[in-house]
């Protein structure tokens, strides 16, 4: 499968809990922190939830 690389541009204060849940469990939780995941349904779903936090590239 695909990778994508996934980097937090935008800080959780003052989001939703369901925002700062789904940005905990794709690994993130600092501004700039990056990881590299399989792209999945899963992870697709959880990017869009928060996409307006984040940066998605290929990897």
């Amino acid at each position: 499968m695909a990778k994508i690389k996934i980097t937090q541009v935008k800080s959780t204060i003052k989001r939703p809990k369901d925002q700062k849940a789904t940005i905990t469990a794709l690994g993130l939780g600092r501004i700039s922190k990056s990881v590299v995941v399989e792209q999945t349904p899963q992870i697709a779903g959880m990017v869009n939830k928060v996409n307006h936090l984040v940066k998605v590239e290929e990897a």
